[in-house]
């Protein structure tokens, strides 16, 4: 009988060792094909659309890659048009270009996406993904990285993710989730990245985190977090912390040993610096500017054997710091600015070498007198502060005194008892010590470093990887420009003349000419400008390099600069908005795409670098257009050089600020910059008379609308794009400044402007063909 089976066993084992890849591909790429379906066909997945049956073998992009395993998916990762060089540079905030449709429903893409079963690494980031995301998504057991920052994700963090057993890295990001932050990160065991920042987190810090052992990094920034952090000390492996911008008014607690970045910036700690903070021999960035610390700071934090970036700025730090003060030799800048330090500067602060930065105004330091102030200023703090601390101490030791008291009389009794049960647990340490085990990492990979967005190129002066800034001769300048001939004035910016140069490789060159008042080395300024010349950005005027005459014939007192910029022929986007403009009129969509790109700009100038430059002289002159009409900021970062140097030429091109005292805030200039985009140049002694009284009154009505609305504006915009336009313009121009959005808000906001129009004309497009 053995033979009659025979033919059903050869069957059998054709039915299980056929070939199934082709089948395994075609689920998978179904699978992937609906993803994109649900995604509303994003243009970064065009090439899916011809499909092959083999997916898995895709090139990848800068946008999108895909990796499979044994012909199951393992990895997929789709970028949406946003600020790509700003993440892949400097790790900054992408902000998704469009937010999918009411149709889309995240509970379906996400039931699709787990279909994936085999699915390891997930990255979909800046893709307008919207609404709560649910708690289907722990059915990916198998995944270990999820990144779904950028997008437009609310509600709280779903429980179902505690049980993702293999996650070790989770990053939700610039998404709107609320609430507080989950209290069950510790049940996932292989965590080593947890990054949550730009959310609208509130509550207290969440205690189980202190209990993730593998944690090396934990970014929670820009929430609204309170309450007291605990002692982290727990966290062997952390090497960057980032709790920025939240609300935590405790003292600073204990740190991992082994911390490399601590940024803790923009809080309400209070009390003094731990001296537990002069252990941490591996720590290279700390940042706890903005805050209520008080008392000197310890000495050793200066010559940390790593510390490379130091800022304890505006805080209520007193007292004085040695002459002998020793200071790394890594320490490349030092910020202690907007204290009540007194006494002399300290030698390794003073004469400072070239690749040292040190900001020090402010204080009551007897240096610098036109920067500091008096010294009876610092001295009534430190007395007032002194006995306060004195009459609490008085009250502390009189209860102390008394419970110590009442602790005697009760514990008398037990006395002999206690006796002799430590000397037998003292009998027993000393017979069988506890080794100790020392933990502590020696080396920090670049990876952890890259992964934190923790300072920008420009400030990273322990280590120059970006090239430093070209230095220029006179001569070449003289060459580039005939001399300085008057054909090449192309007039008086914000600070400084400006020429026209053409270098000898035949590039143009806008080269604006400064001269500052003479308060600090040569060698100061050059590592300033290095600074400056380290700020990239697509929608930035790059500085390219400088030329630094020492004391200039005419004032020995003086230095003379000459700061060499890429050339931009289109004017300003101020000239485009004049009616003598003759050239083509700038329509709506075009004028959003200037201000989306300015946004841009101006928001990595805030968060993308540390320390943030928030005064960037925002005005539509300042908005240079290149060849293609793409937009690029000028004229920012200025503080940078003059802060500490005093600034000796001042605006030249006769023009008045609109803003009044609020020059230093950004996010209201720009909102200047918003009305002449609607409403054309305005003048500027109605600046603030304008806003309340045509604005409110006008804006508010189609008529009103119509009477002070450019009409180039009114002709090519929907009325829902000009509506976003008009309500985030008022509310940058508010006279109160805690009413005034965020720079991101602003870019958000005006980005959904962009995308109602965009819609709108495409509807309007598709009309007019099929009327036609």
């Amino acid at each position: 009988m053995g033979h009659l089976y025979l033919p059903l066993l050869l069957f059998l084992l054709f039915v299980f060792f056929i070939p199934t890849t082709p089948a395994l591909q075609t689920y998978q790429g179904q699978v992937l094909l609906q993803l994109r379906k649900h995604l509303e066909y994003p243009s970064q997945l065009d090439f899916w659309e011809n499909y092959n049956g083999d997916l898995c073998n895709v090139a990848s992009t800068a946008h999108m890659s895909l990796s499979c395993e044994d012909n199951f998916v393992s990895e997929l990762k789709i970028m949406g048009d946003s600020r790509l060089v700003e993440v892949s540079d400097f790790n900054g905030f992408a902000v998704s270009n469009r937010t999918l449709s009411e149709s889309f429903s995240i509970d379906s893409f996400v039931t699709t996406l787990t279909r994936l079963t085999r699915l390891r690494v997930l990255r979909l980031v800046s893709l307008g993904i919207w609404g709560a995301l649910p708690d289907k998504i722990h059915r990916l057991y198998s995944l270990e990285l999820l990144d779904l920052s950028s997008n437009f994700m609310f509600g709280s963090v779903p429980l179902g993710m505690s049980r993702m057993a293999n996650l070790s890295s989770l990053t939700l990001d610039s998404n709107y989730f609320n609430g507080t932050v989950p209290d069950w990160f510790d049940l996932l065991s292989n965590l080593t990245v947890l990054s949550m920042k730009s959310n609208r987190f509130t509550g207290p810090f969440p205690s189980s985190i202190c209990k993730i052992t593998t944690l090396t990094d934990l970014s929670l920034s820009h929430n609204e977090l309170s309450g007291r952090l605990p002692d982290l000390s727990t966290l062997p492996n952390l090497k960057v912390l980032d709790l920025r911008e939240n609300k935590f008014d405790s003292g600073l607690p204990g740190m991992s040993k082994g911390l490399v970045t601590a940024l803790l910036s923009k809080n309400g700690f209070s009390g003094k610096i731990p001296e537990q903070f002069s252990e941490l021999g591996q720590l290279q960035h700390l940042d706890i500017s903005f805050n209520n610390l008080i008392g000197t700071p310890p000495f050793a934090l200066f010559s940390l054997p790593n510390i490379s970036y130091l800022n304890l700025a505006s805080n209520k730090l007193s007292g004085s710091l040695p002459n002998h003060l020793t200071c790394g030799d890594k320490l490349g800048f030092i910020d202690i600015s907007a204290n009540k330090l007194i006494g002399e500067l300290p030698s390794c602060l003073d004469n400072i070498p070239n690749e040292r930065v040190v900001m020090f105004s402010g204080n009551c330091l007897s240096i610098d007198a036109q920067h500091q102030h008096e010294e009876s200023y610092c001295r009534e703090a430190n007395v007032k502060g002194e006995h306060s601390r004195r009459r609490l101490l008085g009250i502390l030791v009189a209860v102390v005194g008394g419970v110590v008291l009442i602790m005697v009389l009760l514990a008398f009794p037990v006395y002999f008892l206690h006796r002799t049960c430590c000397f037998r647990s003292t009998f027993e340490q000393h017979m069988f010590p506890k080794v100790a085990i020392e933990t502590s990492s020696t080396g920090i990979s670049s990876e952890v470093l890259a992964n934190a967005r923790i300072i920008s190129e420009a400030a990273k002066l322990g280590t120059q990887v970006a090239p430093v800034c070209h230095l220029f001769s006179l001569e070449e300048l003289k060459e580039a420009t005939n001399n300085f001939d008057l054909s090449t004035f192309m007039g008086e910016g914000s600070i400084g003349k400006i020429y026209k140069g053409r270098l000898e490789n035949g590039t143009y060159v806008a080269i604006r000419s400064l001269s500052l008042l003479k308060k600090q080395s040569i060698q100061n300024l050059k590592v300033r400008l290095d600074l400056l010349s380290k700020l990239h950005h697509p929608h930035l005027v790059g500085l390219l390099g400088h030329c630094i005459l020492g004391g200039v014939p005419e004032n020995s007192s003086t230095n003379k600069i000459f700061l060499v910029y890429e050339f931009l022929p289109n004017g300003s986007y101020g000239t485009h908005l004049s009616e003598n403009f003759a050239g083509e009129v700038l329509k709506w969509p075009e004028r959003l795409a200037i201000l989306i790109g300015v946004a841009k700009a101006v928001h990595y100038l805030h968060t993308g670098v540390i320390p943030g430059n928030f005064d960037n002289r925002l005005k539509t002159n300042n908005i240079l257009l290149d060849e293609h009409r793409i937009a690029k900021l000028s004229d920012y970062g200025m503080s940078i050089i003059t802060e500490e140097f005093g600034k000796l030429e001042t605006r030249g091109d006769g023009s008045k600020t609109c803003q009044g005292t609020n020059i230093k805030d950004d996010v209201y200039n720009f909102g200047f910059i918003l009305l002449e985009s609607l409403v054309g140049p305005i003048v500027c002694s109605n600046g603030e008379a304008f806003l309340l009284n045509e604005m409110q009154a006008s804006f508010s009505s189609q008529d009103g609308r119509k009477r002070i609305v450019d009409p180039v504006v009114l002709t090519t915009c929907c009325q829902e794009s000009l509506s976003i336009a008009i309500s985030i313009t008022k509310k940058c121009i508010s006279p109160e400044p805690s009413s005034r959005p965020s720079f991101e808000d602003v870019l958000w906001n005006l980005q959904y402007a962009a995308q109602v129009q965009a819609t709108a004309d495409t509807e309007q497009k598709s009309d007019s063909t099929s009327q036609s």
